[in-house]
């Protein structure tokens, strides 16, 4: 069975930092470019960045420079390390893959996408 599973996130401070991370069961993620999308309550899932099967990374304008996703294809982990946050980054934060997206690490849109992760609460707060 194929599952993606999020830890990570919690509540933090303008400035602060949090780091999510994405693992995956049923497959290897060597294999798959992995997306992150956001969601505030009420909306869709916003794309915020993704990871190509070589690394190479991808992010919305709004997060460039404070975001920062890498792959450990050793532990079957992809993460996304997020600094300077500030409240407009409060959203529940899902991964995101499937075969036909993995063939090219771009924005999409939450219809493009199959796999997702459960979901994890960032709340950005003083």
């Amino acid at each position: 069975q194929v599952q993606l599973v999020e830890s990570g996130g919690g509540l933090v401070q303008p400035g602060g930092s949090l780091r999510l991370s994405c693992s995956a069961s049923g497959f290897t993620l060597d294999f798959f470019a992995i997306a992150w999308f956001r969601q505030l309550p009420g909306k869709g899932r916003d794309w915020v960045s993704c990871i190509s099967t070589e690394g190479n990374t991808y992010y919305t304008d709004s997060v460039k420079s404070r975001f920062t996703v890498t792959r450990d294809n050793a532990k079957n982990t992809v993460s996304l390390q997020m600094n300077s946050l500030e409240p407009e980054d409060t959203a529940v934060y899902y991964c995101a893959t499937d075969p036909i997206m993995s063939l090219e690490c771009r924005r999409r849109i939450q219809a493009d996408v199959d796999w997702w992760g459960q979901g994890n609460q960032v709340t950005v707060s003083s």
